[in-house]
């Protein structure tokens, strides 16, 4: 709880927004894709810095308050810096095992190029439903996609954005998914019944992005039969390529499946991956580190890995960087917090939530306000999960004096916050997952369409007026249907 005696007006509360956006812009054209080693991190430090030189001289806000926020918004995230430390770990060992290059022999051989990309939106979305996570998803299955693709001449941003779009369709809907349990919880609403009303706008926003990327598959150009031909001989010279790798992604699925935690999957399958590695790929240890094997295993573990081939594409492709690779995006994540914890002790937070409730003036124009007001948390908090929490106390009575279900409210916070988290570049699942697949959030977020086209579904709706319904306590039943 802050003390300030004063209210941030909308503006000042936007002031940190603008500054930040305005020097990572900055930041970006000077620093291109080496912004997330150091700089866009300063960057993040010297706007909460602003935040509290605001609130300290002119909010009267003490300092105690922003380091109890800061410190609070750094320990929300300690689960998530160790899962991304095994989510590194878990990329080195399943590449240097020949797990994931297993998995773009056998893909290339069965998807065509045509159909990859709706293929890959529904692969992803498939087991995102099953595993809950869109970041499992993404860091097994869908780092073997990306090698699926870069073999068949896609470009890295339309890969990801399939990738990304069916990985976080399904953790949207899944019962299994932490942010699905949270944004039902946040407002008690069941949770099944959460999932239900979201298909209204999830299956339309999902449709459109298959049609996009059925569309783009087909009018690509994409490399010829040979090429691809070449690629996969070259991965079956350099690996030990056999049915028998596929158990590791198995047993992990199964482990999924019995719902044992995040932390306790990645480090078990990462053991796994070791120990195949010992057996099938002892060439490849040799390479990496002479003929220590016990060395290879660990530095496939926790350092960086450089696997020469025939093949530029393939040797960029199977290079690995392990946990080591994973702590720029840690250190990033630490500042975001930082920022984040600045702006809600600041009470700015609040103040850019209040701008929006004062556009409200009926149904569509409040579902629109949560949905920009839980874009605007994605870019000032950096977290999905108290964006999510904060959207949800922020409306839960506003809706209510609306006479609304707040399974519409519910609805729209995913619609707003879960799937637009990983378009943030600073959003803690922007930065993962960027780093992640390699690519840049700025790459891949044109083409993320499901993400995209998710809060405009949810505002669409809303403004149709289907399946919008009072509550029981007005007497208003249905407000229309279509």
């Amino acid at each position: 709880m802050t003390t300030n005696k004063k209210t941030p007006s909308a503006l000042l509360s936007l002031l940190p927004i603008i500054v930040l956006v305005l020097m990572l812009v900055a930041t970006v054209r000077t620093y291109g894709s080496d912004s997330l080693s150091g700089a866009s991190q300063v960057t993040l430090l010297a706007v909460s810095a602003i935040c509290v030189l605001i609130g300290t001289c002119f909010l009267r806000i003490p300092w105690k308050d922003f380091e109890n926020a800061i410190t609070h918004n750094i320990s929300s995230v300690t689960s998530a810096i160790l899962i991304l430390l095994l989510i590194g770990a878990l990329s080195g060992t399943w590449m240097v095992s020949g797990v994931v290059p297993s998995l773009i022999y056998y893909g290339i051989q069965i998807i065509h190029p045509d159909i990859f990309l709706a293929s890959t939106c529904i692969i992803s979305a498939i087991v995102s439903v099953m595993t809950g996570s869109s970041w499992t998803t993404i860091a097994t299955i869908g780092i073997a996609l990306m090698g699926i693709g870069r073999a068949q001449g896609f470009d890295d941003g339309w890969i990801a954005g399939a990738i990304i779009s069916g990985a976080y369709f399904g953790d949207k809907i899944s019962p299994l998914s932490d942010t699905t349990v949270l944004a039902s919880g946040a407002v008690n609403v069941p949770l099944f019944k959460h999932i239900r009303y979201m298909l209204i706008t999830t299956i339309p926003s999902l449709s459109i992005a298959l049609l996009i990327f059925a569309i783009a598959g087909f009018v690509q150009d994409t490399n010829s039969t040979h090429e691809i031909s070449l690629f996969t001989a070259t991965i079956k010279d350099r690996f030990c390529i056999t049915p028998w790798l596929l158990l590791v992604p198995v047993l992990t699925g199964f482990m999924i499946a019995k719902r044992l935690p995040p932390v306790v999957t990645l480090f078990l399958s990462t053991l796994l991956a070791v120990i195949f590695a010992l057996i099938f790929q002892q060439q490849v240890l040799h390479d990496i580190a002479g003929d220590n094997l016990f060395k290879g295993a660990m530095q496939s573990i926790y350092g960086s890995t450089s696997i020469p081939t025939d093949n530029p594409v393939l040797t960029s492709l199977v290079a690995t960087r392990g946990m080591a690779g994973m702590m720029g995006t840690i250190w990033l994540i630490i500042c975001a917090m930082c920022f984040g914890g600045a702006m809600e002790a600041g009470g700015m937070v609040r103040g850019i939530t209040r701008l929006f409730v004062r556009m409200i003036k009926g149904r569509t124009s409040l579902v629109a306000s949560t949905v920009c007001s839980g874009l605007m948390l994605n870019l000032a908090v950096a977290d999905q999960y108290i964006c999510i929490l904060l959207t949800g106390n922020m409306f839960r009575r506003i809706f209510d004096r609306q006479g609304f279900e707040r399974r519409l409210l519910s609805r729209t916070t995913e619609d707003s916050v879960t799937v637009t988290s990983v378009l943030v570049p600073w959003n803690t699942c922007g930065m993962t997952q960027a780093t992640v697949l390699g690519v840049p959030t700025m790459v891949y977020l044109p083409y993320c369409f499901f993400n995209i086209i998710s809060p405009v579904m949810s505002i669409a709706i809303a403004a149709l007026g289907y399946k919008i319904f009072r509550t029981s306590a007005n007497q208003q039943g249905d407000a229309s249907k279509a």
